[in-house]
């Protein structure tokens, strides 16, 4: 399997502009990275041992779940278009009683879905609720973690529109949400070998200050897909609570 690039973060965090800028650097080699292509996330609620026993794989709802919100990326439409033959094909050979194995399933239908391309990559900031699932059916990858002070984020949480059930309705709320999600991070980032991931701050990252970082890291020249970016809000100089900071403060010390 082509070792992927994974892009994580909590809600608000500026991943998905960082993704988009990465779809066009994988895009200008030959790649591709999905903006929200989640498959590996949606696989692993969809492909159980049980299932399997029992000779059924849930390709409807996971060709659903990506339809019904469509992956963006540069040739993301082309890609999602033969991962719809792959989940077919794939639950053909369930029902035939040829996978037993739910990590061996989903890892070979992530290689199938992104066969087409030499590199890959995706964003999905929900990636980081179950880190441990992801780093089974994906051993390898290289992972980046866009992190942005709390207050920050809960802010643009707040103000965000649009049917999400799932928003929090206040700051202290938000901030919970978005320590939850980083403290899943510092509780499995160890399963990731040190020179495979790589801790970004969002303030760095729209200033220019972490291209040269990512660009090595990635092996993408990425100055200029990068340069279009700039903060959303003024850095935040308010603390949050205590045991929110102390989260915050742990992340910053991984940063480079």
């Amino acid at each position: 399997m082509t070792e992927p690039l994974l892009l994580l973060g909590a809600q608000r965090s500026g991943t998905t502009a960082l993704a988009h800028a990465l779809s066009k650097a994988y895009a200008a080699m030959g790649g591709i990275f999905t903006v929200n292509g989640k498959l590996p996330y949606l696989l692993a609620r969809w492909c159980t041992r049980a299932d399997l026993a029992c000779r059924h794989f849930r390709a409807d709802e996971i060709s659903h779940a990506l339809h019904r919100k469509p992956p963006g990326g540069i040739h993301a439409a082309r890609w999602l278009g033969n991962l719809d033959r792959v989940l077919r094909d794939t639950a053909a050979e369930v029902a035939r009683g040829e996978h037993t194995d739910p990590v061996a399933t989903c890892r070979q239908v992530i290689e199938r879905a992104y066969a087409d391309w030499p590199c890959w990559g995706d964003k999905y900031n929900e990636y980081l609720l179950d880190l441990p699932g992801l780093l089974d059916v994906l051993p390898r990858p290289r992972v980046i973690l866009l992190v942005r002070h709390p207050l920050e984020a809960a802010a643009s949480q707040l103000e965000w529109t649009g049917d999400r059930p799932w928003r929090p309705s206040s700051t202290a709320d938000a901030c919970r949400k978005w320590a939850a999600w980083h403290t899943s991070w510092l509780e499995s980032a160890d399963r990731i070998a040190p020179e495979r991931r790589l801790v970004v701050d969002y303030h760095e990252l729209c200033s220019g200050a972490a291209t040269e970082r990512l660009s090595t890291f990635t092996g993408l020249e990425l100055s200029g897909p990068l340069n279009a970016l700039s903060a959303t809000r003024p850095s935040a100089i308010e603390e949050p609570s205590p045991e929110i900071a102390a989260v915050w403060r742990t992340l910053r010390r991984t940063i480079p």
